[in-house]
């Protein structure tokens, strides 16, 4: 008999703080907000707004640099094009004195 009075006595203690909650928000529950609740939020937005706009803005950063060496010049872009038909040079025509010999 005590062990049934001590169960019912646990039992009394762990679900009296669950009974005693007015309302439980349910999925898709929409929660109506007193006019001091919308002015709270609004508050601490315009402080998270202040907060990210005074962090100063990040230079981009180059998570490779240390694999680079700083001195290569970049690499130049190159060209898959065949090169243009060379033109026939017209031949120099040799001194007067030099067609002697």
């Amino acid at each position: 008999m005590r062990i049934f009075a001590a169960a019912i006595l646990v039992t009394a203690f762990i679900a009296g703080p669950a009974l005693a909650q007015d309302h439980v928000q349910r999925y898709r529950e929409e929660i109506e907000k007193s006019p001091a609740d919308l002015a709270n939020e609004q508050r601490a937005q315009r402080a998270y707004q202040r907060a990210i706009n005074s962090v100063p803005d990040q230079k981009p950063t180059d998570p490779w640099g240390i694999a680079r060496s700083d001195n290569a010049p970049p690499a130049a872009a190159k060209t898959h094009a065949k090169p243009a038909a060379k033109a026939a040079a017209p031949k120099q025509a040799k001194p007067a004195s030099a067609a002697a010999n």
